[in-house]
């Protein structure tokens, strides 16, 4: 959340590694009320640093060692380094944020993020495995539509939002995307994912 930051940076660019976080974790759990945790809806915590700090790790130990509820959110195949943890816990669910199944809009949406194949082959690993495995369709980008099939057979559920921020409003615009941010755009692609979903068999929340 870089208003709450001194970085002048484009949001993207910098990283803070909060290297006491596993012990504030620990601290915390012990005076609060046990309920469902969110890793994380903000910044991924599978990011590239996490394979030399090992923070998040360490605070999916924590987590599932006092037997809390766990919901991991990441574009990250990285997450498969933790299965060893992963394991230990029947109170997991864990997703992979996939915005479309069009490699190019990828590349201009999420230039540093791993390819939409890795992320699929990833979340497909973990659903044969019998943990319980999302999509997050957040924003919805044009070739959203090829979803549907990719995911058929590797997802319990997925959840679909339109777009509610402004920060990519210039990417938008650089690649001539602009009607792709329109209300009538959201409406009938959410529209028919969720119909396209529903006839794979897979549970569909839409977060409008």
């Amino acid at each position: 959340m870089k208003r709450f930051t001194d970085h002048k940076e484009r949001w993207g660019d910098f990283v803070d590694v909060k290297i006491k976080a596993p012990e504030l974790l620990e601290a915390a759990i012990r005076k609060k009320k046990k309920g469902r945790v969110w890793i994380s809806g903000v910044c991924d915590p599978y990011q590239p640093v996490e394979s030399r700090y090992k923070l998040t790790r360490r605070c999916l130990e924590i987590l599932i060692h006092n037997d809390w509820p766990v919901t991991i959110q990441t574009k990250s195949p990285l997450v498969l380094r933790d299965m060893d943890i992963i394991k230990r816990s029947y109170k997991l669910d864990i997703g992979f944020t996939i915005t479309t199944s069009d490699e190019r809009i990828r590349r201009i949406f999420e230039p540093g993020a791993p390819s939409i194949s890795s992320r699929i082959e990833a979340v497909g690993k973990l659903h044969c495995l019998g943990i319980r495995t999302f999509v997050m369709i957040a924003p919805v980008l044009p070739g959203a539509e090829g979803l549907p099939n990719l995911l058929r057979g590797k997802v319990d559920y997925v959840i679909i939002d339109r777009l509610n921020y402004h920060y990519a409003d210039r990417v938008y615009m650089k690649h001539g995307l602009e009607w792709a941010r329109s209300d009538k755009f959201f409406e009938e692609n959410i529209s028919r994912l969720k119909e396209d979903f529903q006839k794979e068999g897979i549970e569909c929340k839409v977060v409008m």
